[in-house]
This record gives structure tokens, C-alpha cells and sequence, in this order.
């Protein structure tokens, strides 16, 4: 049965509650962004007591659904000041899906110091001290915790940037093999949590692929050709399982659309240093893999293990990650970018958040350009709360303001990733429209811009980019409600019988009868309800443009501007 952990933290009281009717149909990033909506007053601080923290799985976490082990982490952004949900791998979403956990709301505010632990288990759920735990890195946390309460468990924590309350903080969750390193990274959601005084929570359960579902024998064939799709696809079948996300590396590089030296040029010349390819080569000749599942059953196996020279393991070095902190710094070793990735897991922040604002400050000349070390020195001094630690926890663009930087690559208070606007401009017009800040992942318009996956948009021209990110938004929205990953949509995007699987998948496990309009409108739905929550808090159209050096400086090697019109970009949620 489908319960809500709700955990008041001014009163202490943690109970389960029965699920209203309303939610039923809802999960991941639908079910966070509809509580946010419906319980938290747009207009709140949002480290404030009134704003609340959603954590859910996703509609099909903890089935057999092939990679269907996402994870959503929902409320106000206290980066952006608008709705946010952040999305994260890991193995928390089965265990909590399979304890019939729809959602954890963590709200209020506790009036004292103490900090605490949230534990749920199959008997139920409690609050313990956690005073033992505050300060410490989250790879330490989630040791102990692992001693603690057992091998299996999930640890759901924050490190000492989200105590410390710093606008980039993120929340984690450990893998299979106990890393702490699956962020729901984006929009300062670890601030959150620690402004309701939780340093962790442990979720304990003996099963991770036992959620019921009304139609087995349905269910486990529309699964088997799901998983068919995603292995038969090139991308997912295998450019991702051999080199992980990291592939895209040297792909974005070609295509003259890396952001370089703080979004200046489109390509480096180091970019093979630190591409997937050689990424892989160098974790396995060290000892470690250069692929790696998530969250068990996952297909696609687009993490990685690499181990650094100082005996430590990054898991994984993502490509947003090899980027900002390599070709956005221009910087070509891949073991500093694997220090300033352990670093940023360890205290707890966004490491594409992290990696703008150390671009911003290069900019400032706080540290130069190419000088890997003095990025490290930078970014230690955020466990120390110095203020240039605070500086970097407190995201872009609030160093661009605190240093006069004007050329900040960042929308809506958040940092713009991987891919430049000039040369793929469909993800330009994600990153400026979205309600989440700028994000890639809420329309990957990288597929047709630039893989030519689900067509082919030509990536420097304005013609076709707003319907184009209008499609991916919708189908990104649910696609993040489903617990899938988001690379699902490459199969999906080429195959007619992608979206028919995902829908047949949902009717076997909920006896429904939906259809891919249904799921669809689902999509739309999560669109609107977001973006009403930001109208109410204040945002306009205004605040849907990318900053204005994309449509002043030409990109090189193709000398594009963003030249989307501003009257397209408020079409995108015309529908």
C-alpha cells in the first residue's frame, strides 16, 4: 500500500499517511512538483520553515522496468527562488518504492542545533540524534551508516555545504557499492534539507524489484522489449555502456559546441585528454570500470569508477562534470578534474553549479585560467566556510555580482551546462524557458541538434529549436515522473515502439488503460503546475532570455549568436 512519510521537524512528529486520491497517479518529479505547488507558499524563504523538501521514486521504481531507478527530489530552489526538482541514480528510489513510500515531505523547522537522522525501515520510521555525523563528508557519512545499520541500505545525505545552508548544495545517495555520489544535484535542494536540521536518512529494505504489480506476466513482456530497445539503439546499446556519458566529449567538441574558457570558444584543443574515451582507458588500467550501473537493472551502464592517483575512487566523472572543471577552466588532466569531482561529492555541492562559478571566478582573475591546483586550493576552502568557500557554494551567479562580473553563464540564478546555446541552440531555448534554472536534462535538444537521434534540427539556426525543446520538455517531465532515466529517450526518440513499451509497462503494473497522449499530458501538466508556481513567486517573461553576451559574442569555430527572437521563446509553453 502507498503511503507518505511526512516528518514535521518544528514538532518532531513523524507519521505515514494514506495517499489522497489526487497523487495516486503521480510519481517522481509529477508527485514532487505537485506537493511543492499544493503545500508550499510560492512566495516563501526558501530556507524558511514553510518550505518543504518532497523526496519520491519515480511511477515505475523498484519493478524489473529496465533502468527505472531514478530518483526525485522536489521544493523551493533557494538558488533560483523558483520550483525545483532534482533527479539522482542511486539505489534509494527501489528501497523506498519497495517499502510503499510514495513520498518523504520533510517541513518545518527544528528551534535548536541538534542535528538528525531519519530512519525507515519495513517496521517503520524514526528520528535519531545525528550530532555525531554533522560536518562530516558525505563519503563518511554514508561509511558509517553503512556499519551502522547494514551493507544494503541506502543513505540519503548532505555534506557540509548543505549545513552550512549554500545555495549550489545538492543531496545524495549511495550505489550499490556504497559510493556517495548520485546527486540530485541542481538548485541548492541540499540547503534545504539542512535548514530542516536532517544531516541523513537511511532507508532499509530487504527487496528492490518487488513493488506489486496488478498484470505480472504483461508487465515482464512489455519490460523484455523495452530492454530490447534500449540495447538494440547505438546510443544506449553502445556508446553509453562503452564509454559512459563522457562520450559526448569529444562529440560536443566536433560539433563546435563545448563551452571552453568560461563559454569564449567552442572547442579545446585538449579535449581527448579528457573524453570518454580516454577516461576509459585510464580507469581500467588503474583497477577500475569504465562503465557502471547506478542503480541495479540498469541496462545502460553509463556510470564509471575511476580510481585517483591518491588510492581515492571517483564514481562517476560525468561528462557535464569533465567539463566544467576541464574544458570551462581549460584545464586537461583528468585526475584534477577527478579531485575537484571527489571534492565537490564529498562536501556536498553541484558540481556543474561549482564549475560555472569557478569559471566566473577565473574571470574575476581570482584564479587563472588552466591552473588546475589553484581551482583544488579554491574549492577546499568551502568544508572550511571561509568566505571564498562561500563564495563557491553560493553558486554563479552570485559571484559574478560579488566580483563585477557581468559575463555569467547562468539563467534564473543557476548555472548554464555542457552544451554552448550558440552551437546547439534548441538546448539554448531550454535553458532559458525551463522552470528549473538552466538545465539540460529538462529538454535534451542535444539528441536532434547534434546526435541527429528522433531527426535532425540544424544546431545553428533558430528555425524549428522552439517546437523542437517544447517536445523534449513535455516528454522530459514525464519521462522524470516514470523513474526512468532521462537517456531512455534516445531509444525512444528513434523507436515507434518506444513510448507504446513505457505506456504498457504502466498499464500492467496500475491496471490503467493510458495511452501516449495520456502520459503526454502528464508531461504538460508537471510543465504548467511548475511554472504557475514560479508566476506566483514572481518570475516573467523576462526571466525566461539567456544572459545577453549569447546574442552579442560570436561563438567561434562557427561565429553563431543565440539569435532565437524573444517573442519565440514565450511560444515555447504555448499548448
Amino acid at each position: 500500500m502507498s503511503r507518505f512519510l511526512r516528518v514535521n521537524m518544528t514538532t518532531g512528529e513523524v507519521k505515514f499517511e494514506e495517499v489522497p486520491e489526487k497523487y495516486m497517479p503521480l510519481g517522481g518529479r509529477a508527485l514532487t512538483s505537485q506537493l511543492v505547488y499544493d503545500e508550499v507558499p510560492p512566495t516563501c524563504d526558501p530556507l524558511g520553515p514553510y518550505n518543504k523538501l518532497v523526496i519520491a521514486p519515480g511511477l515505475l521504481s523498484g519493478t524489473s522496468a529496465p533502468s527505472s531507478g531514478r530518483l526525485s527530489v522536489g521544493g523551493k530552489s533557494p538558488l533560483t527562488g523558483g520550483i525545483k526538482e532534482a533527479n539522482a541514480g542511486g539505489i534509494a528510489s527501489q528501497k523506498l518504492a519497495n517499502l510503499g513510500i510514495k513520498a518523504i515531505i520533510l517541513e518545518g523547522k527544528p528551534a535548536g542545533s541538534d542535528w538528525y537522522l531519519l530512519k525507515v525501515t519495513p517496521e517503520g520510521a524514526e528520528l535519531l540524534p545525528a550530532g555525531d555525523l554533522a560536518g562530516k563528508g558525505t563519503y563518511e557519512v554514508t561509511a558509517i551508516c553503512r556499519e551502522r545499520y547494514g551493507k544494503k541500505v541506502a543513505v540519503i545525505t548532505i555534506g557540509p555545504a548543505g549545513e552550512m545552508l549554500m545555495p549550489a548544495a545538492g543531496v545524495t545517495n549511495n550505489d550499490s557499492d556504497g559510493n556517495s555520489s548520485r546527486y540530485a544535484g541542481r538548485g541548492g535542494l541540499g540547503a534545504v534539507m539542512g535548514s530542516k536540521r536532517i544531516k541523513a536518512i537511511v532507508v532499509d529494505s530487504p527487496a528492490t524489484f518487488d513493488v506489486p504489480v496488478q498484470d505480472p506476466e504483461r508487465f515482464k513482456a512489455a519490460a523484455r522489449k523495452f530492454a530490447k530497445i534500449l540495447q538494440d539503439h547505438p546510443v544506449t546499446g553502445q556508446g553509453l555502456p562503452s564509454y559512459g556519458t563522457n562520450v559526448l566529449m569529444n562529440i560536443i567538441n566536433e560539433a563546435g559546441a563545448l563551452p571552453t574558457r568560461n563559454f569564449r570558444f567552442g572547442r579545446f584543443d585538449k579535449a581527448a585528454e579528457v573524453s570518454g574515451e580516454k577516461l576509459a582507458e585510464v580507469a581500467v588500467a588503474r583497477g577500475g570500470k569504465a562503465t557502471h550501473a547506478c542503480h541495479p537493472g540498469c541496462v545502460m551502464r553509463c556510470s564509471n569508477v575511476y580510481p585517483m592517483p591518491d588510492g581515492k575512487v571517483c564514481a562517476p566523472i560525468e561528462y557535464e562534470t569533465a567539463w566544467c572543471f576541464g574544458p570551462n577552466l581549460e584545464i586537461g588532466d583528468l585526475d584534477v578534474i577527478a579531485k575537484l569531482n571527489y571534492i565537490c561529492n564529498d562536501v556536498g555541492l553541484d558540481t556543474i553549479e561549482v564549475g560555472c562559478t569557478l569559471g566566473v571566478l577565473a574571470e574575476a582573475g581570482v584564479i587563472p585560467f588552466g591552473d588546475g591546483e589553484a581551482a583544488i586550493r579554491a574549492l577546499e576552502e568551502v568544508a572550511k566556510g571561509t568566505p571564498l568557500g562561500r563564495i563557491l557554494g553560493g553558486g554563479s551567479a552570485n559571484a559574478g555580482k560579488i566580483y563585477g562580473v557581468t559575463r555569467v553563464p547562468a539563467v534564473k540564478g543557476q548555472g548554464i551546462p555542457a552544451y554552448d546555446p550558440r552551437g546547439c541552440k534548441g538546448n539554448g531555448v531550454t535553458y532559458a524557458t525551463t522552470p528549473m534554472g538552466a538545465d539540460h536534462t529538462a529538454g535534451y535538444a542535444v539528441t536532434a541538434n547534434i546526435l541527429k537521434v528522433g531527426g535532425f534540427v540544424d544546431p545553428l539556426k533558430a528555425e524549428s529549436q522552439v517546437e523542437l525543446s517544447r517536445n523534449l520538455q513535455i516528454a522530459t517531465a514525464f519521462i522524470d515522473s516514470s523513474g526512468l532515466c532521462l537517456f531512455v529517450a534516445f531509444a525512444v526518440l528513434d523507436n515507434p515502439e518506444g513510448m507504446p513499451a513505457i505506456v504498457e509497462m504502466l498499464n500492467a503494473m496500475y491496471g490503467l488503460n493510458l495511452t501516449a497522449d495520456d502520459v503526454l499530458n502528464m508531461g504538460k501538466q508537471v510543465l504548467k503546475v511548475e511554472r504557475e508556481f514560479n508566476r506566483k513567486a514572481g518570475f516573467t517573461s523576462a526571466d525566461d532570455r539567456l544572459p545577453e553576451f549569447f546574442s552579442q559574442e560570436e561563438l567561434p569555430p562557427h561565429n553563431t549568436v543565440f539569435d532565437v527572437r524573444a517573442e519565440e521563446l514565450d511560444q515555447v509553453f504555448n499548448f
